[in-house]
């Protein structure tokens, strides 16, 4: 049987692949570390049980597999028909026996990868729409899935942690999430600092005289700015001076909740 291969040659793209599936595998083994009875217990994520994590990353392969079908055909096929709709096929999804829920996660994976796969090479150009209405090249889904599976992996709560994630996903992810934050404005007088790179990494606007400053490892300054907690970072700036985000004085051992990402 002839082997199958990725239509694309570019070497960055097939670098990002690599990195998508090894998530996905990774993602894969903390679930299966998981018996059918700890799939009921509680995620990292507020209101969300292990099912609803499960449910997600599967119902969000087969919106991406929806958006690379756009690609290759010029047929528009959103990620989701609303975001009523997404929400109501997560809770569904969480509801299911879990020999299915198990399936879905694996079957939506396969498919996803197929589709990647057999896309043409010119086709990973073709302009499609994400389900927060950005319009993107479809080579930017695989950075939709990177992320995705990586850091879902961490909030199975299973003993994956941040430190698992590869460096140029975590520091993709920390870029994205900073800018995001600039382009709302939020980061007004935040300084973001990760001291274990060479050379270290500075995130954020000069601000006022008095920043926050909140620093500490790549793992540890990505957790805290995707809001899964503050290990392995710490704040610092004048004190009395006022954080902007919070109106607190600054100079205080607590480190504040970072803005919204999302």
């Amino acid at each position: 049987m002839v082997a199958r291969h990725d239509q694309t040659t570019d070497p960055q793209l097939l670098e990002s692949l690599l990195q998508a599936r090894r998530g996905t595998a990774f993602f894969a083994r903390k679930l299966n570390e998981l018996s059918d009875a700890d799939l009921d217990g509680p995620s990292l994520l507020p209101g969300w049980t292990r099912r609803h994590v499960t449910a997600h990353i599967g119902y969000n392969a087969r919106a991406i597999a929806r958006l690379i079908e756009w690609a290759a055909t010029g047929v528009e096929t959103p990620m989701y028909a609303s975001p009523e709709i997404r929400d109501h096929e997560i809770n569904f999804g969480a509801t299911l026996p879990p020999i299915a829920l198990r399936h879905l996660f694996d079957h939506s994976a396969v498919h996803l990868n197929v589709e990647w796969r057999d896309l043409p090479a010119e086709a990973w150009l073709h302009k499609v729409k994400t389900a927060q209405g950005r319009t993107v090249p479809a080579e930017e889904t695989v950075w939709m899935r990177t992320r995705e599976v990586w850091t879902h992996a961490v909030d199975l709560d299973n003993g994956a942690t941040f430190t698992d994630i590869p460096v140029p996903v975590l520091t993709r992810l920390l870029t994205d999430i900073t800018s995001a934050w600039a382009t709302r404005g939020t980061d007004t007088g935040l300084l973001v600092r990760v001291t274990d790179q060479q050379p270290e990494l500075e995130f954020g606007s000069d601000g006022p005289e008095a920043p926050l400053v909140v620093s500490g490892t790549l793992a540890g300054v990505v957790r805290w700015a995707t809001g899964r907690g503050t290990d392995g970072v710490t704040a610092t700036g004048t004190a009395g001076a006022p954080n902007s985000a919070t109106g607190a004085p600054l100079g205080l051992p607590e480190v504040p909740p970072a803005p919204k990402w999302i």
